[in-house]
């Protein structure tokens, strides 16, 4: 490798981290955007699963279409599958896709999926994908998949439904989550705390009640999901951009370093060829 050839290949990695830099900043800003779209949904999502708790103490459970299934003990599992429209965020996908092959029965389910990296590795995979969503905003996408979700539901062409996504920890971590959502299970954690009851007059009754918040939570259910996972894949994308920045920083220093060896050995060697030939001519 000569000089041309050292700075020419520094010229490319320093416009490649140009790339990556301003990537990490994007990332930067989205991640920090989901962020606070998770943060100001949670209030809402804590005081409804409070109200849901409340009004499950006054309702049948068998009598709410929501909290029992409809379906045959053959039926098949619904599950929205959540990923990336694009790589170049780490693991994030593989991690999800990985998750599915160990804990999702591919064969026996069936598949919505929300981001193209899901849509191909379903197929790949020989899942049934019933409607993929991927082609526009995923937040515009929520009413639809609920409404999807909820028909074959309620029609008893599904025994559950579940949502999977990875869920955002913090930057630097997520870690993949399938959520049920219906029928809806009041978990064992989820009591009512002597302090928290209180003797509501429910009306018009409470199983008509039930339903409509039920409905309510299981579309901000899948909101949050969508939240979490924008919110961890541009986290990892932008982590991904940084080491990849960081990485084009150690190229150039060390191109550097490289060029600036072979242009002193190209400077010697003129020098002793320069004093090689003053020395023949003298000697002559």
């Amino acid at each position: 490798m000569n000089v041309r050839q050292v700075r020419k290949k520094t010229k490319s990695v320093s416009n490649v981290k140009k790339i990556t830099r301003s990537m990490q900043l994007v990332s930067a800003i989205k991640m920090k955007k989901a962020q606070q779209a998770a943060i100001e949904a949670r209030p809402y999502q804590q005081e409804l699963e409070l109200v849901i708790k409340k009004v499950m103490t006054k309702v049948n459970v068998l009598n709410s279409p929501f909290l029992v299934t409809h379906a045959p003990d053959n039926a098949q599992d619904l599950v929205v599958v959540l990923t990336g429209n694009k790589g170049l965020c780490g693991s994030f996908n593989i991690d999800l896709f990985r998750y599915i092959a160990n804990n999702v029965d591919i064969q026996n389910s069936k598949f919505i999926t929300i981001g193209k990296k899901g849509a191909q590795f379903l197929s790949k995979t020989g899942g049934d994908i019933l409607a993929d969503y991927s082609h526009t905003a995923p937040l515009n996408n929520v009413t639809a998949v609920i409404t999807f979700a909820l028909e074959t539901f309620l029609k008893g062409q599904y025994k559950r439904v579940f949502v999977l996504y990875n869920s955002y920890i913090s930057t630097l971590k997520t870690e993949p989550i399938l959520a049920q959502i219906l029928p809806y299970k009041l978990q064992l954690d989820q009591k009512i705390e002597e302090k928290e009851y209180i003797e509501y007059v429910i009306e018009p009754s409470p199983s008509q009640i039930i339903e409509r918040i039920l409905r309510s939570f299981v579309e901000e259910k899948v909101r949050n999901a969508i939240i979490q996972s924008e919110a961890g894949e541009h986290s990892a994308r932008m982590i991904a951009m940084k080491n990849a920045t960081d990485n084009a920083n150690d190229v150039i220093y060390n191109l550097t370093l490289l060029g600036n060896k072979l242009r002193q050995e190209k400077i010697t060697s003129e020098l002793l060829d320069m004093i090689t030939a003053k020395e023949s001519v003298e000697a002559g």
